[in-house]
């Protein structure tokens, strides 16, 4: 059996990623937030609108590196196939627990069952298993139908806006008030990962998954010509389809997918060719253990009190009046975004590795 290949660089991209997620999900003070670390409010797309893409993709990646050898050197598929649901269920499951654990410690009135984990999950699930039935070709035109399809349903809807849109109305019309937003008083709401806007989130992990194979084939070229194209044709598609991460546009789709693969393209430079250090390695090869952990981590400091406490104490109380709130907010950030990689450099350093 075919022993895949590890590349160094894709462990590092996805702890960069990772680190980023911490960074721009745990701010001191959400109302002094540099504009760059937020979201985009609706359409358009900020730096931090950047991360959750690119978590997919490397998704995408990993299969193709994981996955797709074992395939070509003869692995029984149906064990591979099992495999893939036992794990996507397991990432959905932990997402639903982070969940759980949310709702009691912020004293929530409703619990929320989508979320992050649970759209990496189903999209794990889905592109996986592609990538043992499908070979490139059938890859691309189910990626490229999620991608016109998903545009034309919500043409067919009438409208792109929040909560008219039909993702949301969808998204609403299923789980009513335990989606992410939902106003009570007019019956509207929406879901930034619902189930309708899954669908394009599938076809950026699908085009991960031929990233990967050119990374493995060594297309660095390749890699680098086709991300250009997919900035251009998502930046000519955004001008009748906006780029919008809560609907997970197919614009948005391609957009973030040329930067992704530029990323891949210049980490695998860096570190695989050039021999750079590996930065954010550690936080990639645990990337589970970093995100879970820092989410629940989050909701027992906040359901103790103590999160609020260790910010002002520690961070906003003295630096605040000397270099401003938007200072002591981002520097509380990069504080929790250091814990963690001491977690994971210990884990590292002891071969703890989450697996699940």
């Amino acid at each position: 059996m075919v022993n895949p290949k590890r590349f160094a660089s894709v462990d590092a991209l996805r702890g960069i990623t990772v680190a980023a997620m911490l960074l721009v999900n745990n701010p001191g003070d959400w109302g002094h937030v540099y504009a760059p670390l937020l979201h985009a409010e609706w359409h358009g797309c900020t730096p931090t609108d950047l991360v959750f893409p690119f978590f997919l993709f490397v998704v995408g990646v990993s299969i193709a590196l994981g996955i797709v050898p074992r395939l070509e050197g003869g692995a029984d598929p149906t064990p591979l196939r099992r495999a893939i649901l036992v794990r996507a269920a397991k990432i959905v499951g932990l997402g639903l627990l982070l969940n759980l654990l949310s709702y009691y410690s912020f004293d929530r009135e409703w619990f929320r069952p989508w979320g992050v984990l649970q759209r990496i999950g189903l999209c794990f699930a889905a592109a996986g298993l592609l990538a043992t039935l499908a070979k490139a070709r059938a890859q691309w035109l189910v990626a490229a139908a999620l991608l016109f399809g998903y545009w034309a349903l919500l043409a067919w809807g009438g409208s792109y806006e929040r909560h008219v849109n039909l993702a949301n109305r969808v998204d609403v019309a299923l789980l009513g008030p335990l989606v992410y937003k939902y106003d009570a008083a007019t019956g509207l709401g929406y879901e930034p990962e619902g189930l309708l806007s899954t669908l394009p989130a599938i076809a950026t992990v699908l085009l991960g998954v031929r990233a990967g194979e050119w990374l493995r084939r060594d297309g660095t070229m390749r890699l680098l010509s086709a991300g250009v194209v997919a900035l251009l044709l998502g930046a000519a598609w955004a001008r009748v389809f906006p780029l919008n991460k809560n609907l997970w546009t197919s614009s948005f789709v391609l957009w973030t997918a040329g930067w992704a693969m530029l990323a891949l393209a210049s980490c695998h430079l860096l570190v695989d060719r050039w021999r750079w250090p590996a930065l954010g390695r550690r936080f990639g090869v645990n990337a589970i253990a970093a995100y879970a952990g820092s989410g629940a981590l989050l909701c027992v400091l906040v359901a103790l009190g103590a999160w609020e406490t260790i910010y002002r104490v520690g961070f906003a109380g003295w630096m605040a009046p000397l270099f401003g709130p938007y200072v002591a907010s981002l520097a509380f950030a990069a504080a929790y975004v250091l814990f963690w990689w001491g977690v994971v450099w210990l884990m590292d350093r002891r071969g703890w590795y989450l697996k699940i």
